[in-house]
């Protein structure tokens, strides 16, 4: 089988995305560093018609303005396995967005697939064996050898019968409104902003008092500066749990640093000078500028909408059960508490909410009212 074509030059992407616009269905992927850099970056795309695989070197420096038109473009269908990531570095890196989604991989979530991973859904449908050799490798090296562009080109060669299958059991089941609905709103994805603290956006800063955040800030802030500097993904530099650890216990010195989990003596050894610095000023930082955690507004304790909640979860599982499904991907927790918590008592009332999509509304809102009412 010979290798795809690899475009990097303006001509070419122009005339591709020519061609592009002659098809209804095409499937596309990307490849990105996040493994191996400070900042990922996406480094090679990937397309497949229904007559043929081409892929295109972003670090080439090439314009993909010829792209978005099709891409946006609701009435060419684009298939996508885990469409999520793909689309916020699209949207952030080159400006395009995703119109007349189809993930396979979402897909598979609602036909109650145990596996949903690429090489799981081909191998079950086609018994096509996926070779994960270059799944961490890193893609902003060129050239890239044979072994790669073989693995990135067979990522999307397969999407289209993967779709064909897909579709046709979801329309059996039901389901195929469920799923395009999941997919009109995947479309609008897009990364959180990086702007203000950096402990606002660290998962478990909530538990910590102003000082602990003051500290959690400064390691934080320091470690951003070693990955960017070492061009290295953050968790390279030392984890987010040691980190955590370090702003709760706050040791003073290099056995302190070796008391904490992940810490190890060859990073003490790199690191610990900086870290005991950052904790330092944490700790010296004035009263009136420590930094407090934003709360939202504090809700009294309501022993009734606990109870609703466990008897909504216990529906959520027989629901779940009924329908084949993970109960995650029927009705996910913070939408239960909130039904919980506002106690709707009829569908109208439960419609007027704007809490499920339409999807759920229909099929799970009089099995909610019933389970709410008792």
């Amino acid at each position: 089988m010979s290798l795809p074509p690899i475009l990097i030059d303006n001509e070419s992407v122009v005339a591709f995305a020519d061609e592009l616009q002659k098809f209804p269905v095409i499937a596309v992927d990307l490849e990105a560093d996040s493994m191996h850099c400070y900042q990922e970056k996406v480094c090679l795309l990937q397309f497949s018609t229904p007559e043929r695989t081409v892929l295109i070197d972003p670090l080439a420096d090439v314009d993909l303005s010829p792209l978005k038109p099709v891409l946006a473009d609701p009435k060419i269908r684009k298939i996508f396995h885990a469409a999520d990531y793909d689309i916020r570095c699209l949207a952030r890196d080159f400006g395009i967005e995703i119109n007349g989604l189809f993930d396979t991989m979402i897909s598979c979530q609602f036909l109650g697939e145990e596996k949903v991973g690429l090489a799981d859904a081909l191998n079950k449908y086609f018994s096509v064996e996926l070779d994960k050799q270059y799944q961490r490798a890193d893609w902003a090296k060129r050239p890239l050898i044979e072994g790669m562009i073989r693995y990135a080109a067979a990522d999307t060669a397969h999407l289209h019968k993967l779709v064909d299958e897909l579709e046709g059991q979801l329309r059996e089941k039901g389901r195929l409104e469920w799923v395009m609905e999941e997919f009109t709103l995947l479309e609008k994805a897009r990364f959180a902003s990086t702007e203000g603290a950096m402990f606002l956006r660290f998962k478990g800063a909530g538990r910590l008092n102003s000082r602990q955040l003051a500290v959690l800030e400064e390691l934080l802030q320091w470690r951003d500066s070693e990955a960017r500097r070492r061009d290295t993904p953050l968790y390279k530099v030392i984890g987010n749990k040691s980190l955590l650890a370090l702003a709760t216990v706050q040791p003073r010195g290099k056995q302190g640093l070796l008391g904490i989990e992940g810490i190890s003596p060859r990073l003490v050894d790199r690191y610990s000078g900086a870290l005991l610095q950052a904790i330092t000023r944490g700790l010296k930082l004035p009263e009136d500028e420590l930094p407090v955690f934003p709360r939202g507004e504090r809700r009294t304790k309501d022993p009734e909408a606990d109870k609703r909640l466990l008897q909504l979860k216990e529906w959520r599982k027989e629901a779940a059960i009924e329908l084949e499904l993970d109960a995650g991907v029927l009705i996910n927790n913070a939408t239960l508490e909130e039904l919980a918590r506002r106690n709707p008592q009829s569908v109208d009332e439960l419609a007027e909410m704007s809490t499920l999509k339409n999807w759920q509304q229909k099929v799970l809102g009089k099995g909610i009212i019933n389970r709410l009412k008792g």
